[in-house]
């Protein structure tokens, strides 16, 4: 008889397949950890930038250290001209997310650390990386809409200048931060498919742009980023909060996967929903639109009743999105301009202490050995 060790399990669920420093989630008590620090907490006293050096460094940064990140960061944000070139040459009709599976793979021949592999060369890339991906997506936004690209600011945070650059117009300091804590929670959630993905990729000795495509390709996937594009897109079929009820209840009756709702790890409320919940409560109170936040408070209502499931982090970011204005099918990209700094937080650890990643299957095929039969017998 196999050991349990041994034994298959779909979809690897529970399967311990790496040691991390860098963030931790207890699905039993509700809560995701970056560092030793409660995500709680650094979504209401810290910064994206603060979140960013901690999970580079393992440890939140002094003033001196952020004011240095933060200067890193905004003169790596412009963009090459040859990638803005290849930008206004994409489809306008392109899944964003492809986009930027496309441009990040390009930029690479155009950072001058690419084929130098020290730590200090992989941190400048990372760097670029985090600093870069909201640029890239704001410039197709605007391209693809016949509009000229905004160029960042240097004096405005990462949320700002992702707002900024979308819009063409400096944003309201509510706006900045509800983005900035979204960004915060979305950083890094452990080993997730597109952190895992990133990591085999690292674990391989590849460079960390062939890294990063690899969790964007992984991260497109409905069943993982592309989940808050499809819950918007429920809220917008269903229109008002009086036809969610039939509607989740003939969902439910016809076995379709009703997005937003669930999740691997977390057994009670993902403590990501929680903040992104009030988020969406606030601005739909200061823009005058509350009807996609109490659709989403009666589906959550009924989706726990029928089904005793949790809304997890896209549920409530997918209204969150919408109320700041943002088109629904930047929701996915916008996770990517967040969770860059968690996967290359994990791309750097796995180089540090590097060991292929080559799991096995169980056989389940045709029994050993078959017969070879001439063509003509088959």
């Amino acid at each position: 008889m196999p050991g349990e060790a041994n034994v298959a399990k779909a979809g690897l669920e529970g399967i311990v397949a790496a040691q991390s420093r860098i963030s931790d989630v207890n699905g039993d008590e509700g809560k995701l950890i970056y560092a030793g620090y409660d995500i709680h907490d650094l979504a209401e006293h810290s910064t994206f930038e603060e979140v960013i050096y901690l999970l580079w460094h393992g440890a939140l940064p002094s003033r001196t250290a952020l004011e240095e990140l933060k200067h890193q960061l905004s003169n790596e944000t412009a963009l090459p001209t040859p990638i803005q070139v290849l930008i206004s040459s994409i489809p306008k009709s392109a899944n964003p997310m492809d986009m930027l599976r496309t441009v990040v793979s390009a930029l690479s021949f155009y950072d001058p650390d690419l084929d130098d592999m020290s730590p200090d060369a992989n941190l400048r890339k990372a760097i670029r990386l985090t600093a870069r991906f909201p640029t890239i997506v704001t410039t197709f936004q605007r391209v693809r809409n016949g509009l000229q690209p905004v160029e960042p600011r240097k004096d405005l945070s990462i949320a700002g200048n992702f707002l900024f650059t979308l819009r063409g117009q400096e944003p309201d300091e509510t706006s900045t931060r509800t983005m900035d804590v979204a960004l915060i929670l979305h950083a890094d959630h452990e080993l997730n498919a597109s952190t895992f993905a990133a990591r085999v990729t690292t674990a391989t000795l590849s460079d960390i742009y062939s890294a990063i495509v690899s969790a964007i390709g992984t991260l497109k996937g409905p069943l993982h980023g592309g989940a808050n594009e499809g819950v918007i897109k429920n809220l917008l079929e269903i229109g008002s909060v009086d036809n969610i009820e039939p509607w989740v209840k003939k969902a439910l009756a016809e076995k379709k996967k009703i997005m937003g709702f669930g999740h691997r790890v977390y057994h009670t409320e993902d403590p990501r929903a929680t903040h992104l919940r009030e988020m969406s409560r606030q601005l739909g109170e200061r823009t005058g639109e509350k009807n996609w936040y109490e659709m989403s408070r009666k589906m959550e209502e009924v989706m726990m009743r029928e089904k005793r499931l949790n809304p997890n982090v896209d549920f409530y970011s997918a209204s969150t999105y919408y109320a700041l204005g943002i088109p629904t099918d930047l929701f996915t990209p916008i996770f990517a301009c967040s969770r860059i700094s968690g996967w290359t937080a994990h791309v750097l650890e796995q180089y540090k202490n590097n060991r292929l990643i080559r799991p096995r299957t169980d056989y389940i095929g045709p029994k050993y050995p078959q017969q070879v039969l001439p063509i003509e017998q088959r």
